[in-house]
This record gives C-alpha cells, sequence and structure tokens, in this order.
C-alpha cells in the first residue's frame, strides 16, 4: 500500500510547477517565471453568496455595472454596420462598429423601451432602428428618423441621441463598461498587457463557441475552472498526464489571477508509472498530431514535452505560417490561464487558445451561461473563415453532442458541469451554510470574493 503523500513546504509533494518548466532544458519563459501568492484570510464563505436573490442584486447594481467585461471578438465586427449584443443578467449592451469605430449603447428604444435588437443576436444594419415603431438610429447612436415627427414637437434631437456604454478593445477582445466614469481598459488589466505582450491574438478566430445553460450561480460554476483540486476524483484519467496538484496558482493584481497547468507531466495522485514515450502517446491531439507524419519518437534523454511543443511549432508554420520559435516549450503545450475580474477566462498557449465566460443568466441567482470558445489562427492563404455560430445547450445536453470540438476536451467539460446542480442544492441543504477553502489550490476562488467585496463595499 502507498504511504500518504506529505505536503512539503505547504504545496503538494513532488516537482513544482516550476521545477517541470525547466526539466529538460530549453528557454524559460520570464513571464511563467513569476510567482505571486499573497497570504489571505483563511474564514469560511456564505453560501448566501451564491443563494441570496439581495446579495445577487447587489451584486448586479454594485459590481456588475462598474467592471470592464469582455463581449465579444473584433472579428465579429469587421465591417461598419456590424452588431453584436451582449446581455448581463437583465442589462442588455448594443455593440456596433461605426464610421469611426466601436460604439456600444443601452439596447434600449428611446420611444417606449423595446429592445432595438434582440438578444443572442449579431448581424449587419445600415442604422438601428426599433422594430415596433420605427424610431431610427444612426449607427454614431444620433437621431436618424421619428415617424410622424410632427406629433413629437417635445423631443429635440440632440437630446435624443442613444445613451453610450464605454466599449475599448485590446488584443482582438471587445470590452464594455456601464459605468461613465470608469477609468480605461488599460488601467483595468493591469499586468495582463504586459504579460501578454508576445502572446497576440489579433490574428485569431473563434473557430467553435458552445453556450451552455448551467443550473448554478455564475461563481460557483466558474469556480469549478478555477482549481484542479478536484480532478483525480472528477477526471481520474487526466492524473497519469496533467499535472493538476503541480499547478501554480498567482494573484497579481486586484483584478487578474492566473494558473499555470503542466501537460504531459503526471500527478503526484497519479498510479501510473508512464514512460516518456506514452506520454506523446496519451497527449497528442490533432492540432500536434500531422495525419501525414511518422510516428513521433522521444529521443533518448528526451521528453514528450519538448517533442509535443517542437511538432507543434512545425505544423503552425506549415498550416498558418505562424512562426513560434521565440516560444518556450510551457508558452506551446501549457493550460496558461488568467482569470480578468470578474467572470473572464484567457487562455494563451499555443496548444489551448481558448476563451471561458461565466455570466448571469436573466435575474436568477441560480442560473448562469457558460461560453465556450475555441480560437484559431487566420489562414497563411489571406482567407477568412467565418467566425463561428454560436451553439446552445440546455443543462442536459452534452458538449460531446457538438459537432467540431474535440472529443476529449468536451467530455472534460461534460464533466465539470455536470457536477454543478449537486454543489447548488448542497448549498441549500447545507446546515454548515459555508464553504472552507483551502490555502493554495483554492487561493483564487477567495481573491475573487476579495474583489467582489471591494466593489459592493464602495
Amino acid at each position: 500500500m502507498n504511504a500518504p503523500l506529505q505536503a512539503i513546504d505547504g504545496r503538494c509533494p513532488g516537482p513544482s510547477y516550476q521545477d517541470i518548466m525547466r526539466h529538460g532544458g530549453g528557454a524559460v519563459s520570464d513571464v511563467l517565471a513569476r510567482t505571486s501568492n499573497p497570504p489571505q484570510a483563511s474564514a469560511d464563505i456564505p453560501f448566501e453568496r451564491y443563494t441570496s436573490q439581495a446579495f445577487f442584486d447587489l451584486e448586479m447594481r454594485k459590481m456588475w455595472r462598474k467592471v470592464w467585461q469582455f463581449a465579444c471578438r473584433l472579428e465579429q465586427l469587421p465591417e461598419t454596420g456590424d452588431y453584436f449584443v451582449y446581455d448581463i443578467g437583465r442589462y442588455s449592451i448594443l455593440i456596433t462598429r461605426a464610421e469611426d469605430g466601436l460604439k456600444a449603447y443601452w439596447n434600449s428604444c428611446l420611444h417606449r423601451g423595446t429592445k432595438l435588437k434582440p438578444s443572442g443576436t449579431s448581424g449587419w444594419s445600415p442604422s438601428i432602428q426599433c422594430p415596433f415603431h420605427g424610431w431610427d438610429w444612426n449607427l454614431d447612436g444620433s437621431v436618424r428618423n421619428i415617424p410622424c415627427r410632427w406629433d413629437f414637437p417635445h423631443v429635440q434631437d440632440e437630446e435624443t441621441r442613444l445613451p453610450q456604454v464605454k466599449v475599448e478593445s485590446w488584443n482582438g477582445f471587445v470590452f464594455v463598461n456601464m459605468d461613465p466614469d470608469a477609468a480605461p481598459l488599460a488601467d483595468y488589466l493591469e499586468i495582463v498587457p504586459d504579460h501578454w505582450a508576445k502572446w497576440d491574438m489579433t490574428g485569431w478566430y473563434v473557430h467553435t463557441h458552445v453556450q451552455k445553460e448551467l443550473p448554478g450561480n455564475w461563481k460557483l460554476s466558474q469556480e469549478a475552472f478555477m482549481e484542479a483540486y478536484h480532478t483525480p476524483i472528477a477526471h481520474p484519467e487526466m492524473t497519469h498526464v496533467v499535472g493538476d496538484h503541480n499547478m501554480q496558482h498567482d494573484i497579481f493584481s486586484r483584478h487578474v489571477s492566473r494558473d499555470l497547468c503542466p501537460m504531459a507531466s503526471p500527478s503526484p495522485t497519479s498510479t501510473r508509472n508512464m514512460s516518456q514515450q506514452e506520454l506523446l502517446d496519451s497527449m497528442l491531439v490533432d492540432r500536434i498530431r500531422s495525419e501525414t507524419a511518422e510516428k513521433l519518437v522521444v529521443p533518448e534523454g528526451g521528453t514528450a514535452r519538448s517533442v509535443m511543443a517542437a511538432q507543434l511549432r512545425q505544423s503552425m508554420r506549415a498550416d498558418y505560417g505562424r512562426d513560434y520559435s521565440g516560444h518556450s516549450d510551457p508558452e506551446m503545450i501549457d493550460s496558461i490561464k488568467y482569470n480578468i475580474f470578474p467572470n473572464l477566462f484567457l487562455y494563451a498557449s499555443v496548444a489551448l487558445p481558448l476563451i471561458q465566460l461565466f455570466r448571469p443568466l436573466g435575474n436568477d441567482p441560480d442560473r448562469c451561461l457558460f461560453d465556450q470558445m475555441v480560437l484559431r489562427p487566420m489562414p497563411a492563404d489571406g482567407s477568412e473563415p467565418p467566425v463561428a455560430e454560436i451553439v446552445r445547450l440546455k443543462e442536459d445536453e452534452h458538449f460531446t453532442s457538438v459537432d467540431g470540438m474535440d472529443p476529449f476536451l468536451a467530455s472534460v467539460l461534460d464533466q465539470d458541469t455536470d457536477i454543478m446542480r449537486w454543489q447548488r442544492e448542497g448549498m441549500y441543504t447545507s446546515e454548515k451554510g459555508a464553504q472552507t477553502l483551502s490555502r493554495y489550490q483554492e487561493s483564487r476562488i477567495r481573491h475573487v470574493h476579495d474583489t467582489l467585496d471591494g466593489y459592493l463595499n464602495a
């Protein structure tokens, strides 16, 4: 019988992420070499923060109206007249491209309040016209036409511009902020632009986009993606090839945290002793494996990680004309996930270019919408593939049913989301009435709550 694992210096036994990153030689990323996890309090977090309608309403009023939120990608608004509707709770924002750049407006007619564009839609129109009585605005927000204008002598055009919402973009991502006094997006992102200086996503596009309705509070749902403490139980097959408990958790600033998870590096909880060749064979995915290539082999003294990274550099050059010779092995293959408060997860590595978003669904604290987007580079031939249409799943539908999704990724997402109803229902029946978080592996969850309190107590 194996002896129980003993923690080493407050972290899981075995190599740290920094050890794994440096093993086998090769370049080391300065950005990934940074660590930051300041001490936190250890008090339990009450479940009412997830279940209370009053708390939910407070979040809506004092937090969601004050923060920069990712809404869409720039490639979804390439031409003048293109629009995208972003909803958060009961709020709805219409983003469009005008002649002088991006604009965002409250998605509500100034006549009788009808939504100007339906929720969940995108498309193109030469102006912004209400579908009820036809009040019409130019893309710059100025009045274009009011039917029966003679009947509104009390309405002044200069006072009937569409109220704007702040909108800015960074690295191909479009953000909105409902607070007219909000600081610029660059200030809100804090260290992110510096960290992402070499991770350019402007030449990428959304290849697949799946939304799933989840039976839990937005915080409950996103927290399943902020730690790998659950992996040996929820994803036991992953422990043999993914260093879950070896993950590095960083808290850099008020709005930004990060986790780094090594690929092709077994968990300390794994019960198998796999060779480097077995690790390589288990980890190869379509974007690394080439149908015409011979079987990849780990050379003597080499690692599966270095072979994976080298093959991905080769395929990215051949398929997309992109040179990643300046990227370290971890930047090519590891899970490099930045959390931008309150609800955005951006993955930076070439092998896992993902976007994940969690937001309240309507006015119900017990439901949220989870967006899972996979990015791909624009083709080397200069063509522009269409942005993926959104596939919407109900709670009882599965990611594995979606055409075009990587089967392994889809199965992991199903495992993560299937447990959420159990957790929500357990919160309601709990006599304890609170959750107890670990010191390190769940530190980023506590950080979200600390930042949230800063907004609620402002």
